[in-house]
């Protein structure tokens, strides 16, 4: 039985937002990512200051509701992929409006060990 929280989270996420995950050091200095695909969220433009998965704190630019987990330095866009290029799909740092995942909150419902809220800050 889905938590009514849960229900809640699916019925506002109606956003589309590319997720590129799985960052991977390519060696260069640089990452590749698997494949984007789209995700359904609730993208929300709050700034605020976060503490990173580095132990930093820096300004998070937009607080990202979820329906699924998403990879610490995986990239974010508002958007489908219908609207990216081919070179932008192939490297998610060539796009502006493209948001490197600064963290990644996965939280339990109470009493559910399998349903969880999840949140990224880019």
């Amino acid at each position: 039985m889905t938590d009514p929280l849960i229900k809640f989270i699916e019925s506002v996420a109606v956003q589309t937002a590319v997720y590129w995950g799985s960052p991977t050091p390519d060696g260069y200095g640089g990452s590749t990512y698997d494949d984007p695909v789209e995700i359904s969220c609730r993208w929300d433009g709050t700034t605020q200051l976060v503490t990173n998965n580095q132990g930093k704190e820096v300004v998070s630019k937009a607080e990202i509701l979820l329906t699924q987990d998403v990879d610490e330095d995986g990239y974010l866009y508002l958007g489908a992929l219908s609207g990216l290029t081919i070179a932008q799909k192939a490297n998610p740092e060539t796009i502006d409006a493209a948001w490197k995942i600064v963290r990644f909150d996965k939280t339990p419902l109470f009493q559910s060990t399998d349903e969880f809220v999840q949140k990224a800050y880019l």
